[in-house]
């Protein structure tokens, strides 16, 4: 059975950091693209960042760019994003999300088959 545990949300004051982690289980996460979504109050959701194995290839949404890193650890099956200089515009559910296939990767929601149940992260003055 797939699945994707997000852990590390919560509250944290304009600046600041945190960071989320996805524990994957039940699919060879090791070989295929993960990313992470998010979806802030009253608006749709949308691609932060993804990670393709095979190449460590990264992909991130401009504004997180150069704020928010993604990574992954195999051997722990966890996927990460540190999250640097919050702001209030990053408040939002945050998703863990996997591919099915050992191929492709990118911020499209298409491009995902599992998902986690998410964790808030809410950034305040």
């Amino acid at each position: 059975q797939v699945q994707l545990v997000e852990s590390g949300g919560g509250s944290v004051q304009v600046g600041g950091s945190l960071r989320l982690s996805c524990a994957a289980s039940g699919f060879p996460y090791s070989s295929n693209c993960m990313g992470w979504f998010r979806q802030p109050p009253g608006k749709e959701r949308e691609g932060v960042a993804a990670l393709y194995p095979g190449s460590e290839t990264t992909f991130y949404a401009d504004s997180v760019k150069g704020r928010f890193t993604i990574s992954r650890d195999n051997a722990k099956g966890t996927v990460y994003l540190q999250m640097n200089s919050l702001q209030p515009e990053d408040t939002a559910m945050y998703y863990c999300a996997a591919r099915s296939m050992p191929f492709g990767c990118g911020l499209a929601e298409s491009v995902y088959d599992y998902w986690g149940q998410g964790a808030q992260v809410t950034v305040s003055y």
